[in-house]
């Protein structure tokens, strides 16, 4: 079992577009409208929006690779790439996707230990990220990690209004 992590760049922008509809697709269809959904990936996964993410320089994104298998992604955002004012002194998980078959695997650990890794270098004092409030499986992970809800903000699927609960972990 071999597990790499390797920094993507805009000419990954088709592969990283492949695997978010995929992965987003599979873990959310079932609790939201296909329209809703179909809404929602051409507006946050279409080309031009992944080029314009993948060119921030306060945003950062990361395949995993399970036995040289593209197996999921991680973004990290800093300073004004967060989808909240969380300060300078924050990082955001914005995502951690695991392609479904790779799921149970410890990718998501692999990926969250990258993002801690990347706040602790850049000196952040606390991560955090937004998690749908339906989503108990990736909640119970980021309790398990040491995170904690600090709040909650409404996140968009299509015309539908859901909650994201903040979950944040204090650096030492």
């Amino acid at each position: 079992m071999s597990i790499n992590i390797k920094k993507c760049s805009l000419e990954d922008s088709r592969k990283l577009q492949e695997i978010s509809y995929e992965t987003f697709d599979d873990t959310f269809k079932h609790q939201n409208t296909p329209e809703n959904m179909k809404a929602y990936l051409e507006k946050a996964f279409n080309l031009t929006q992944l080029e314009k993410e993948l060119a921030n320089i306060s945003s950062q994104f990361f395949f995993v690779y399970f036995n040289d298998e593209l197996a999921g992604y991680l973004k990290v955002n800093t300073n004004d790439a967060q989808s909240e004012e969380m300060g300078e002194d924050s990082l955001e998980i914005e995502r951690i996707y695991i392609k479904k078959s790779f799921q149970k695997h410890g990718l998501g650990k692999v990926l969250l230990n990258k993002a801690l890794e990347i706040a602790l270098e850049g000196n952040k004092k606390k991560v955090w990220l937004g998690v749908w409030e339906k989503n108990e499986n990736a909640i119970a992970f980021y309790k398990k990690m040491g995170f904690v809800q600090t709040g909650a903000h409404s996140f968009y699927m299509g015309d539908e209004e859901q909650t994201d609960f903040i979950m944040t972990k204090t650096l030492v």
